[in-house]
């Protein structure tokens, strides 16, 4: 087994990429946004971390959970899209909260929680 296919057989999550668009109304002119899946059904893996942080003002130490998306180096998905990941029957809605790590055959991008399109 190559290493790639090691790293892809890991993936037993689905994910689907949503971003915004503007289209105008032909007859109309008027301008609405829609919601438009860009990528779909892309082989992914959900990764959660524990990251201990503390706080200058009072010293209490906070564990907050960190997400991880790994899929394929080659995806292109812009900031502020919409990320949906099933696995493991889980469902949930992220969005990138950091620049992609790159390597050569996978990334891994840091997500936070979906709260609403901007």
């Amino acid at each position: 087994m190559s290493y790639e296919q090691a790293i892809k057989s890991l993936w037993t999550g689905k994910c689907t990429v949503t971003v915004r668009e503007s289209v105008t109304d032909e007859t109309t002119g008027r301008t609405s946004t829609i919601e438009r899946p860009l990528l779909d059904d892309v082989a992914c893996r959900i990764s959660y971390d524990k990251v201990q942080t503390t706080n200058p003002a009072d010293g209490a130490a906070r564990v907050v959970q960190a997400v991880t998306l790994i899929t394929d180096a080659g995806l292109k998905i812009p900031p502020g899209s919409k990320i949906t990941v099933t696995q493991n029957g889980v469902c949930g809605e992220y969005e990138m909260s950091g620049t992609p790590a790159v390597y050569s055959q996978h990334q891994e991008i840091p997500l936070e929680i979906f709260g609403g399109w901007a």
